[in-house]
């Protein structure tokens, strides 16, 4: 079981004084377990002292624009599978069930598929297994990461940290095939009233890679199941 994971969730959870009051804590987290590669920890670095020194309404302007209304930015892994369709929350529904299976409750306000979250329940797991399910997410990883960096986000240090943590690399064609898809531009309105009215929008076609429901529920149904009682918690 690894703390970084659970530090990378604080540091990707909406800033709060709370977040903001444990970010260095989480970058030295990181530091001592040394999982990620030493560049990457001190991107990660660099992210935490943001959050724990500028100004708190700045940080959570600029969450809110990133991960709230850019939909190609969205924390929630299955929304880049599913899009909004029915589908999404009966395979939502699926994984609350196995995270309750390992003994991990969520809260009413905690969906299962946040990428917070379910970094926290990596975080209950042995290092190989947490690995693994990361590969399963490896490309909508990637594509984030990239498109973080795009915009210079100190926030895309967290998806290299998550792409040096994963045990497989994103399969190219399919991160090129989601790369291929228009990014977001949250102040076009026009636009993005357009693309929210969408009911099934994905991210690159999902027979060349793209994480599904049933891949993730599966892996992580194997093996032992952790101690801990709750995901999700910001500290």
């Amino acid at each position: 079981m690894a703390l970084t994971y659970k530090a990378l969730a604080v540091l990707l959870s909406y800033p709060s004084p709370d977040v903001r009051a444990v970010a260095l804590d989480a970058a030295d987290a990181i530091d001592a377990e040394a999982l990620v590669p030493a560049p990457v920890r001190r991107a990660v670095r660099k992210l935490a002292e943001e959050l724990a020194h500028d100004d708190l309404f700045d940080l959570q302007e600029r969450y809110v624009w990133l991960f709230d209304r850019t939909r190609s930015l969205s924390l929630n892994l299955y929304e880049h599978v599913h899009g909004e369709s029915r589908d999404r929350g009966q395979a939502m529904v699926a994984l609350k069930e196995l995270y309750a299976r390992k003994g991990l409750c969520l809260s009413s306000d905690e969906l299962p598929d946040h990428l917070p979250v379910f970094l926290e329940f990596l975080s209950t797991l042995p290092q190989a297994e947490a690995a693994s399910l990361l590969g399963e997410a490896a490309h909508v990883l990637a594509a984030i990461g990239e498109r973080l960096h795009k915009r210079a986000s100190a926030y895309r240090a967290i998806f290299g940290a998550l792409t040096a943590l994963s045990d497989a690399p994103a399969d190219k064609a399919a991160l090129a095939a989601m790369m291929a898809e228009p990014d977001d531009d949250p102040t076009d309105l026009a636009a993005m009233d357009k693309l929210w009215a969408e009911t099934a929008v994905t991210f690159g076609p999902s027979d060349v890679g793209c994480p599904k429901a049933e891949a993730l529920v599966g892996a992580m149904t194997a093996g032992p199941a952790p101690q801990r009682r709750r995901a999700g918690a910001a500290t």
